[in-house]
């Protein structure tokens, strides 16, 4: 066959019926997307527990918010990424606590201080963001209440009363 019978071939050849039908991978892309959407988590909040942090387990379905962050672990007291404060056999180094009242951590209130200081500044320039004394504290299972107590007494006296904990689901 040579191009004359080339051509007379493909002109007789009836019209194709075949048709590329994308419907089932529509279908399937929409169930990969739904799936991808539904698994994507849109909380704001990155809680990374340390080696030395072992967060207790809940049943609790609530979202954490992004506010400041305290974390207590059996070694030390952090707040964000700076450590303020060494534990040692589940006590605060005397040094720590202040003179005149044994539940008031000194360098805790110090760094909190600060932050809370910042963050009232930043609500006079901008006034979309407010200081709303909101704190988020990561403690390890089997720190003692005696700890903790002053941990959350030293924040309320530096304007952060609304204390919230992160938890492991058990789910």
């Amino acid at each position: 066959m040579g191009r004359r019978g080339l051509k007379k071939y493909i002109e007789k050849r009836a019209p194709s019926a075949f048709k590329i039908q994308i419907t089932s991978m529509v279908d399937m892309f929409i169930i990969i997307l739904v799936f991808l959407l539904k698994s994507f988590s849109t909380s704001p909040v990155n809680i990374v527990p340390n080696e030395h942090l072992r967060l207790p387990q809940s049943t609790a379905s609530v979202d954490p918010v992004d506010v400041l962050k305290i974390i207590v672990s059996k070694s030390s007291v952090f707040v964000e990424d700076s450590k303020v404060a060494d534990i040692a056999n589940n006590e605060f180094d005397k040094s720590q606590l202040d003179v005149a009242d044994k539940e008031f951590i000194r360098p805790l209130y110090e760094e909190l201080d600060k932050k809370a200081q910042k963050a009232k500044d930043i609500s006079k320039v901008n006034d979309t963001v407010e200081f709303e004394g909101k704190v988020l504290m990561q403690v390890d299972r089997e720190m003692p209440y005696s700890l903790l107590r002053k941990v959350m007494y030293t924040s309320m006296l530096a304007g952060y009363y609304d204390v919230k904990f992160a938890v492991v689901s058990k789910d």
